[in-house]
């Protein structure tokens, strides 16, 4: 094969993307009109696979034993590695698309069509993969189980922000479900016949509260009380709360999770209530953003006039983290509205069906399949984002 040229082949990128960008908004459109929850997307599904059937993609369906999951390959592949592109298509109860996944799944689409009209001048292959269920459900957790990811050698996308970020990860999530049982009685006439499943809640909270004083910055707990009795004149036998235990860390994350349990203990004992706590069996892991990876994207994006800014305050989860801990991985950020536009509002939601937030949307397409090219194209580049994988 002759010496490539990397910028050529950027430039060929970049016309394709211009080229797509109105198929690939009409798209984004449509998703957004029609707002599905996790494991209910159907339509999107069907809507991004027929895309990639219709520039000769091979489609597999249903992947990992999820209805609404996908893969599609590119046909001009070859022996090599394997970049991924990843899409999210859920939406949120009643506020939408207000995450901006139609987006992200454009994104994902547009990158994989893009990169894979120039795999005729680099070597290995190209897949979009359908990732269900982000808001709660953790699709990918579900793929990575099932092994979707294991020929995989980089896996990418990017998400839609009030800030372009390329480096910012994520923090580990698990949710707990606590159940406290006491005993029934009247709260007014025999009081002590009772034992209250509700104050064995409050002081899980009260407990937690305390604990929040010897936590790191970075970490987080919240929650919310699910069942607190019936009427006021009958003490609960029944009460339950939801809490989110959040951490940068696996390691922190395990250890904070013992230290919340041991408050519901505490507040069980206190009351003299039955304990029982349920791990929910998704756990979202950080995302542990490649460096090597995180630079080649970030060089891409400048050079299409993108503003790269720094990290500041907290972060969220995200079942991407998932798949960085299996693969080198990034889950950058593309600035589609103005700057403390909180997600999950309806302000968002507006941003993400905008002109702003469809112009970066193929800004954010061409600086990944740019990176694929960067990916498939030096092959040290390849060696240096395996070998910080490996060191992580």
């Amino acid at each position: 094969m002759a010496e490539l040229n990397i910028k050529e082949l950027k430039k060929q990128i970049g016309d394709e993307l211009d080229g797509l960008s109105g198929k690939l908004r009409e798209l984004g459109e449509r998703i957004f009109e029609n707002p599905e929850l996790k494991f209910e997307e159907y339509k999107a599904m069907n809507w991004l696979t027929e895309a990639l059937e219709e520039e000769g993609f091979s489609v597999e369906r249903e992947i990992g034993g999820l209805e609404t999951s996908f893969i599609g390959r590119c046909p001009n592949g070859s022996e090599g590695p394997t970049v991924a592109f990843l899409c999210e298509y859920d939406a949120l109860p009643r506020l939408g698309h207000a995450c901006g996944h139609n987006l992200i799944a454009t994104i994902g689409l547009g990158a994989g069509l893009a990169l894979c009209s120039v795999m005729d001048e680099l070597n290995g292959q190209v897949v979009v993969i359908g990732t269900p269920a982000e808001e709660g459900g953790g699709g990918k957790v579900d793929l990575v189980d099932a092994g979707i990811f294991d020929d995989v050698d980089v896996a990418m996308m990017v998400h839609p922000s009030d800030k372009t970020l390329v480096g910012r990860g994520s923090l580990g999530v698990q949710e707990l479900e606590m159940d406290f049982y006491g005993k029934s009685a009247h709260a007014a006439s025999r009081p002590e016949e009772g034992i209250n499943a509700l104050d064995a809640v409050i002081s899980t909270f009260n407990n937690i509260n305390a604990l929040r004083e010897h936590i790191k910055d970075s970490s987080r707990i919240h929650g919310v009380i699910t069942d607190g009795g019936e009427k006021p004149n009958i003490v609960p036998d029944h009460a339950s709360a939801c809490f989110y235990v959040r951490a940068a860390e696996m390691t922190d994350l395990e250890e904070l999770l013992k230290k919340v349990k041991n408050c519901a203990k505490a507040g069980a004992l206190a009351a003299g209530a039955e304990l029982e706590i349920t791990e929910e069996r998704t756990r979202y892991c950080p995302v542990e953003p490649n460096p090597v990876l995180v630079e080649l994207f970030g060089d891409n994006l400048k050079d299409l006039g993108e503003e790269i800014e720094e990290h500041e305050g907290g972060m969220g989860s995200t079942d991407m983290g998932n798949v960085s801990q299996e693969v080198p991985a990034i889950h950058p950020y593309i600035k589609i509205a103005e700057e403390e536009t909180p997600g999950h509002s309806t302000e968002f939601a507006e941003a993400s069906n905008s002109d702003k937030g469809y112009s970066a949307m193929v800004t954010a397409a061409k600086a990944l399949a740019m990176t694929g090219v960067d990916v498939l194209g030096k092959e040290e580049n390849l060696g240096a984002i395996q070998e910080k994988f490996t060191e992580k």
